[in-house]
């Protein structure tokens, strides 16, 4: 067993079970869910984009998409409480303003440069955990590569469960993966989902931040994202994963700083994107998931060389001196590396040893 995973019995997974979540999902007033089979919203906004200097009236639309001009108006009144901005002129019709700053499954899909990781969406505004909503479905046919994501969560969950405050401005999401791999390998996964992350960070946002093992990024030596991963086997084999990050995209430290502080091994929380600054979060989601399939077709075909070095050229855990909370008590010594299932190499005490699950302290 990785230190990154946690392992759920496939036994202990009813289908009955799984089929009553999901079949009929039942959402509070103030939460909705969007997914992307939902046509109609994408198939308009679509339209408003490809005439975006120009109105397009009602009636094109409807004609267009088979919908009635009070359907139409209804959809464009859906849209505009998502956060578009579309004009409406008497005799003209609608013109497309400006988008939406939501990860709406419409505005992911559009420009997603994937195969399949992200080709089908779960959107919440509002959910207990993107990781708990992934669980319910993960067992079922043709969710391979499907995302859930949420603008906000109410219980997000960190590694060994721990507490993920997980505010509006921020991208959390779960990823949900069925590879024919043996158990050996859920390790790397947390180590292809971070590094990915990393390089999405610093193409979108021109930012060089940092991988704290075992699964933190960090920037300025503060945590700015995490990676969770779940796992389900049956005969030593990977039933399914589900990757869980979560990314203090633009979101306020401080707020977040007062609710976990007393939290053991707490060392800061930062944001990617400050208050005053622009910058849509979609992209380096987008940006994120095609870094992810790289890695992961590699894994797939068996061509990691140079992955490794990646993330190790990111650390900044490697040549620090630390002290490590294991189930095998308190380790301290120099980090030098980490192996190729990702496990951490500590030489302390004259000897080289081999650390897969624990929380590190960097000393002074």
């Amino acid at each position: 067993m990785s230190y990154l995973v946690k392992m759920i019995p496939l036994k202990k997974t009813s289908e009955n079970y799984l089929k009553s979540k999901t079949s009929n999902v039942n959402l509070s007033s103030k939460q909705h869910m969007y997914t992307s089979f939902d046509d109609i919203p994408d198939k308009i906004i679509r339209l408003l984009k490809s005439h975006q200097s120009e109105f397009i009236s009602g009636e094109y639309i409807g004609r267009s998409l088979g919908l009635s001009r009070a359907a139409v108006w209804k959809n464009i009144k859906k849209l505009q409480s998502l956060g578009y901005k579309i004009r409406s002129k008497q005799k003209f019709g609608y013109r497309l303003i400006a988008k939406t700053n939501l990860m709406l499954p419409w505005e992911i899909s559009d420009g997603l440069q994937t195969e399949t990781i992200g080709r089908k969406i779960y959107y919440f505004n509002t959910i207990d955990s993107t990781q708990n909503f992934a669980l319910k479905i993960s067992s079922k046919p043709h969710e391979n590569g499907t995302i859930i994501i949420s603008e906000r969560q109410t219980h997000g969950r960190g590694r060994q469960n721990k507490k993920w405050v997980s505010p509006s401005g921020g991208i959390w999401l779960s990823v949900i993966l069925k590879p024919n791999f043996e158990i050996s390998q859920a390790s790397l996964f947390p180590m292809l989902a971070s590094l990915a992350l990393c390089v999405a960070i610093e193409k979108v946002l021109n930012l060089k931040p940092k991988l704290k093992w075992p699964n933190d990024l960090t920037l300025d030596d503060k945590k700015v994202a995490g990676i969770l991963v779940d796992a389900s086997i049956e005969s030593n084999q990977i039933d399914y994963l589900i990757i869980g990050v979560g990314i203090n995209f633009k979101i306020q430290p401080s707020k977040i700083t007062k609710i976990v502080k007393s939290s053991e091994n707490f060392y800061g929380v930062t944001t990617l994107v400050g208050k005053k600054e622009e910058s849509r979060p979609v992209l380096l989601l987008q940006t994120f998931l095609y870094e992810f399939e790289q890695l992961y077709d590699k894994l797939v075909a068996n061509k990691l060389h140079g992955i490794k070095n990646e993330w190790e050229k990111r650390s900044s855990t490697i040549g620090k001196n630390v002290s490590i909370s294991s189930p095998n008590g308190e380790i301290k010594g120099r980090v030098l590396g980490i192996d190729d299932d990702g496990a951490l190499l500590v030489s302390s005490k004259g000897r080289t040893q081999r650390l897969q699950v624990g929380d590190i302290s960097y000393q002074i």
